[in-house]
């Protein structure tokens, strides 16, 4: 019996570094070079993160500069570029998630269309040639449907790399509405700034609608002072008369369940189940007199081993939770069928099929709900504990081991 249980415990190690060497292969995949790699060309192809910024407007303010040299002075004709305060934003922003893939990993892709009104009061005494600036929000990205226009004129626009600019004539003391709007694509996140430092932002609205549900807010960032859910996704809205505040308003794009880390933990994680299978398989075969060699024992263990085998190279091609339902049928029917041959198919289906179910499948699957695995795996050993010993409570187990030596 000794020999038996060492036999047993040599196997389970062999397995166990066989996992591990499986997933460090997975987390070296996921987490090389490569995959920065991968999330650049997703940004080459879609966008990267944007974070958009209010438009300034300003005017060149002409004056006359006196200098003294010596005896003589002089006078110079100079400007200075002065910036109109913000007094009043509207703003409205769509945002829908589109998921795209590279290798093991989903990245978080979305577009955005984005339409703001803002006020400027030209407040200089006299008319002026007023330019408007909007900064892109991303360099990186591409811009359709551009419109900028001031008073429903639209604007004749030029574009200087990170910005687009464009000037119109305003009376003294009129206040000028700047329409600015277009669509874009970006990835992982969306953000509105208010500059640099400490702002002063008055009557302020900005809303925005996502076709997704699962919204997060980045740390540092204001959270909505009214959201309400949608069908599809959620309606949020910021809206202030006269706030002062150096954070910015954003919003995160919920991740996908990323198939190959997943994958990688329930790697890490096979030792266990595999644990409590031979345990149970171990509890089983004694009271009940079967005798499993530990060859038997190998090639259970081999088709434990199949199921994170065929996992790891199945997500590259489809979905995780086709992979993990076909790995979970081919995994259960290497056991029953091989038991069924070493034992018997009631013992196969029942004994041997219901504990992989328990202790591989669905143990794997609690990696599913994050924030709930553990609970779940504690829960599944609390409940087997009692189980076995509820089983083995009246049993003499010098008696049985005694048999099992004889």
């Amino acid at each position: 019996m000794i020999k038996r249980i060492g036999a047993l415990a040599f196997i389970f190690v062999c397995t166990s570094i066989a996992w591990i060497i499986l997933g460090s292969t997975i987390f070296s995949r996921t987490e090389s070079p490569l995959s920065g790699e991968l999330k650049s060309r997703v940004a080459g192809n879609w966008g990267t993160e944007q974070q958009q910024s209010p438009p300034k407007a300003t005017y060149q303010h002409e004056f006359t500069r006196t200098e003294e040299d010596g005896k003589e002075t002089k006078q110079t004709k100079a400007s200075e570029t002065i910036s109109l305060p913000l007094e009043a934003t509207k703003a409205d922003v769509t945002l829908g998630l589109d998921y795209r893939q590279k290798g093991l990993l989903w990245y978080s892709t979305y577009t955005v269309a984005f339409r703001g009104d803002y006020s400027f009061t030209n407040s200089s005494g006299q008319d002026q040639d007023l330019t408007f600036q909007l900064c892109f929000p991303s360099q990186q990205a591409i811009y359709d449907d551009l419109v900028m226009s001031v008073d429903n004129q639209a604007l004749t626009v030029k574009n200087t790399n990170a910005s687009i600019l464009g000037t119109a004539r305003v009376a003294a003391g009129k206040t000028a509405v700047l329409h600015a709007g277009y669509r874009s694509r970006g990835l992982d996140s969306w953000r509105y700034d208010f500059g640099k430092g400490v702002s002063q932002i008055r009557n302020f609205t900005l809303n925005v609608r996502t076709n997704f549900k699962g919204i997060d807010f980045p740390e540092n960032t204001i959270s909505p002072t009214t959201k309400r859910e949608t069908d599809k996704g959620w309606d949020l809205t910021w809206n202030y008369t006269n706030l002062v505040s150096g954070y910015a308003i954003g919003i995160t794009m919920p991740q996908k369940l990323q198939p190959g880390p997943l994958a990688g933990q329930i790697s890490f994680f096979a030792p266990v189940s595999l644990f409590f299978f031979f345990f149970l398989m171990f509890i089983i075969t004694t009271l009940r007199g079967i005798n499993l060699h530990p060859m038997n024992y190998f090639f259970l263990a081999a088709a434990f081993f199949a199921f994170h085998l065929l996992l790891v190279y199945l997500v590259d091609h489809v979905s995780i939770h086709i992979a993990f339902g076909i790995c979970s049928l081919v995994s259960i029917f290497l056991v029953v069928s091989y038991l069924r041959l070493v034992v018997g198919m009631r013992f196969a289906a029942m004994e041997a099929g219901f504990a992989q179910l328990i202790y591989l499948i669905l143990f794997s699957y609690a990696f599913f709900f994050k924030g709930f695995t553990g609970l779940a795996v504690t829960i599944g050993s609390i409940v087997t504990l009692f189980v076995i010993m509820q089983m083995t409570g009246r049993i003499n187990w010098e008696e049985k081991f005694a048999k099992a030596k004889s």
